[in-house]
């Protein structure tokens, strides 16, 4: 399998990375920190990345978007991981987008793919229920009665769940898992925001006998199970691709400090230690592009082997980002461990991302029980 950065695919990469690095730098992060800010993103922004056609990414042509796939999806992930930009990207534009094209009704897809593409809707998936990443343990009931279902449960850790104008929520129906759409203003919801340790958006859910009606459904009462996983699995590779970026820009970060901070009349890059550290970072974070783009890939292809790939993806990315954080924190020495430098809020970013649908442990037992052990 091969991954070719085609015209096109650069020409994605570059412009996103440009507009990120003036637009939304880490400062930009640091800002809606720092303020307080009550919806934790900039809809400017957010609409202004829409107009750059980013937010359309995964939404079909006929819906008013750019009709890419995973692949290009995970490049614009990649750049957001170089300057931490607090965006719907993840929620809205990968998660509901590729749910909603996949397996949404004809009306559902009119409804919100083109709010999708402009950037004038947020939707937010419901899936964990436990502190730790565990979607087999779903409690959150759905029963349908008289062409109605009633929902009830609790979510957890909603990725803008306070800012979405309808959730996607997994809950346990008699058939088996189902999602739903649940409109933000339904009787009986409760959405609490949660700022996480990195600063982004999260939310606490609870449904409380919330009616709603039968088309309602995503997809169909069978195939809720097989959804949830597919669209977990997106989430996890481009979870990776950002992760993949945040190392990448921790790298560059700190071996240009290397070359510049002199200590005992050198410059602390000519130790021999330091370089070798710095060097077997670098050969980690190339492994980790070669199967994060493996993985990115495979989802787009189709192939048997992507749940594996997605899971060895996720497990690497993580490793490596933990270990590019942590040695960027070291080598910075003193400094590093100060909140004036944005070491930190690349640490905190990276743990969190670790975390979202499942560690490194989770996904490599994954990739083990895949692999048939």
């Amino acid at each position: 399998m091969t991954w070719i950065p085609n015209e096109e695919r650069t020409m994605l990469r570059d412009s996103a990375q440009t507009f990120l690095r003036e637009r939304a730098p880490v400062t930009h992060l640091r800002r809606l920190r720092d303020s307080n800010d009550e919806r934790g993103y900039a809809p400017g922004l957010w609409r202004a990345f829409a107009e750059q056609g980013y937010s359309a990414t995964l939404v079909p042509e006929a819906h008013g978007g750019l009709g890419l796939g995973i692949v290009e999806a995970g490049l614009l992930a990649e750049q957001i991981g170089h300057t931490l930009a607090p965006t719907p990207f993840f929620s809205t534009a990968v998660l509901a987008a590729w749910l909603l094209k996949t397996a949404g009704s004809e009306a559902q897809q009119q409804a919100w793919l083109p709010r999708i593409a402009s950037a004038e809707a947020i939707l937010a998936l419901a899936v964990d229920e436990q502190p730790r990443h565990k979607p087999s343990r779903i409690d959150a009931s759905a029963v349908l009665s008289d062409g109605r279902w009633r929902v009830d449960g609790q979510k957890l850790l909603v990725v803008d769940g306070h800012v979405a104008d309808a959730l996607i929520v997994a809950a346990r129906s008699a058939q088996g898992i189902v999602l739903l759409l649940v409109p933000a203003d339904a009787g009986g919801l409760v959405i609490e925001r949660t700022v996480m340790a990195d600063a982004h958006n999260a939310a606490r859910v609870t449904l409380k006998g919330v009616q709603l009606a039968e088309s309602a459904l995503v997809g169909t009462v069978d195939s809720g199970g097989g959804l949830l996983e597919q669209v977990l699995d997106v989430g996890r590779a481009i979870a990776a691709a950002e992760l993949l970026g945040i190392a990448d820009e921790v790298f560059e970060r700190t071996t240009t400090y290397l070359k510049e901070r002199r200590q005992f009349d050198r410059i602390i890059g000519e130790f021999q230690a330091l370089q070798h550290r710095a060097a077997e970072l670098f050969c980690d974070l190339e492994l980790t592009r070669a199967i994060v783009r493996q993985a990115l890939q495979a989802l787009d292809d189709g192939s048997a082997t992507a749940p594996l790939r997605v899971a060895q993806a996720k497990a690497r990315a993580s490793l490596t980002a933990n270990r590019a954080v942590q040695e960027g924190v070291q080598l910075h020495g003193g400094i590093g461990m100060t909140d004036e430098l944005d070491m930190g809020l690349f640490m905190k970013r990276a743990r969190v991302l670790q975390e979202l649908f499942g560690d490194a442990f989770a996904q490599m037992d994954r990739a083990a029980v895949l692999s048939g052990y």
